[in-house]
């Protein structure tokens, strides 16, 4: 029994939650790649 959500079907339909979802995932991204870069630049003499 498998249940395909609405955005499956109508790809061109953005959810918000879809939305929010992606907001969340770029917002950890920058955050790994910023704690990274600042990790690297503090620990780095």
């Amino acid at each position: 029994m498998s249940y395909l959500p609405p955005e499956k079907k109508d790809p061109s339909k953005i959810t918000p939650m879809r939305k929010l979802l992606w907001l969340v995932m770029l917002g950890v991204g920058l955050y790994l790649v910023g704690s990274g870069i600042f990790g690297i630049i503090n620990g780095g003499s």
